[in-house]
């Protein structure tokens, strides 16, 4: 089994920046994809950022496009969302996930393709 956790989270000014980070332990070899994802007050949890096993590939939304950065230590078991020009639709709980086989391509930006997930950390955008 892989065990997410998710740090960083809290309240930040329109147009500040966060650095989140996720915590992997348990079953951490092989191959995997990790991303982040989120859930917004009222909203559909969606895809915000992913990357490769090697961090060779990295897969963005259009909304953080530019703004957000992914990147994993894997001699560390970490994953990292470097955010900056954060905005109110940023707020919103923060999910680490990881798959348990490789993926290809857009395929890194399904849910479904995720099988272990954090328990999310908070992001609040105020202005």
């Amino acid at each position: 089994q892989v065990q997410l956790v998710e740090s960083g989270g809290g309240l930040v000014q329109a147009g500040g920046s966060l650095r989140l980070s996720c915590a992997a332990s348990g079953r951490t070899f092989g191959s995997s994809a990790m991303g982040w994802f989120r859930q917004a007050p009222g909203k559909e949890r969606e895809f915000v950022a992913a990357i490769s096993w090697s961090g060779g590939s990295t897969y963005y939304a259009d909304s953080v496009k530019g703004r957000f950065t992914i990147s994993r230590d894997n001699a560390k078991n970490m994953l990292y969302l470097q955010m900056s020009s954060l905005k109110l639709e940023d707020t919103a709980l923060y999910y680490c996930a990881r798959t348990n086989r490789p993926v290809a391509g857009g395929a890194h930006r399904r849910e479904k393709e995720y099988q272990y997930w954090g328990q999310g950390t908070q992001v609040t955008v105020s202005s």
